[in-house]
């Protein structure tokens, strides 16, 4: 089973710069985006069903913002867009879907760069989240929830750790709040648990020559259950073509379908 998380800043922009040939090549099960920047109205049918698989996406109302998909081989026995709260909900940030005993999530949590009130936003956000994160380790289910989730854990998840100490992203508190949902709640990172000591960037700044230098952020992430996180074989980074400022976290599985 393989699974693909990917923030593609732009769907349509992304398509244009050979994601949907990807898709066609990784042959993933279930592929996971986020920030689709795109209404319902915008998305063609390959970006609503790319390669036969069956699409759901929760997008944002405001414009050219925020969105979320997920896409599957097989129909869904049950799809969940949004997490009951309004002002997260018309953002366009959460979609889950059930397939038998396997539930697979494609999540966007906020960013708090852009100003003191995002980040406001975004605490208010993890607020809301971690309870729905404890109870769905009460469901005795095999789940993963793949997405960006704007938060460094650790220093060898990022490149300039010290510079950014102070930075939205990588405040104390977020830091904190991801360390408990892993060590309290029992949810599994997947690529650290794989590779403890390789850092994994996903993210890398327009800013400079970010990319080039590999001057990276490791924020996008597939946690796991530990039922699930028992059948995680691998992961990589998918960095052969740039369809984004995020790369495509890619994991393989053992694991029946």
């Amino acid at each position: 089973m393989r699974i693909i998380s990917a923030n593609l800043n732009g769907i349509r922009s992304a398509y244009k710069k050979g994601f949907y040939d990807y898709l066609a090549q990784a042959d993933a099960d279930f592929v996971c985006v986020q920030e689709l920047k795109a209404q319902e109205a915008d998305l063609s049918e390959d970006m609503k069903r790319p390669h036969g698989m069956y699409g759901v996406w929760h997008c944002a109302e405001k414009r050219g913002y925020s969105g979320v998909a997920l896409y599957s081989k097989r129909l869904p026995d049950n799809v969940q867009t949004g997490i009951g709260v309004e002002e997260f909900d018309r953002e366009g940030r959460f979609v889950r879907a059930d397939f038998g005993q396997l539930s697979v999530i494609s999540l966007y949590l906020p960013s708090g760069s852009s100003a003191e009130e995002r980040q406001l936003a975004k605490f208010r956000f993890l607020d809301v989240f971690y309870p729905m994160l404890a109870a769905m380790q009460q469901e005795n289910r095999d789940i993963v929830i793949c997405g960006d989730w704007n938060i460094a854990h650790q220093n060898i998840d990022l490149k300039n750790w010290k510079g950014n100490l102070k930075n939205s992203g990588f405040l104390p508190e977020e830091r904190e709040w991801i360390g408990n949902v892993i060590a309290k709640l029992g949810w599994v990172d997947a690529w650290r648990s794989l590779y403890p000591d390789v850092p994994g960037y996903t993210w890398w700044s327009n800013r400079g020559q970010a990319y080039a230098k590999d001057v990276g952020w490791r924020i996008d992430y597939q946690m796991l259950t530990a039922s699930l996180a028992q059948h995680c074989r691998s992961a990589h980074v998918y960095k052969d073509v740039k369809f984004s400022d995020h790369a495509p976290l890619v994991a393989d599985y053992d694991y029946a379908l």
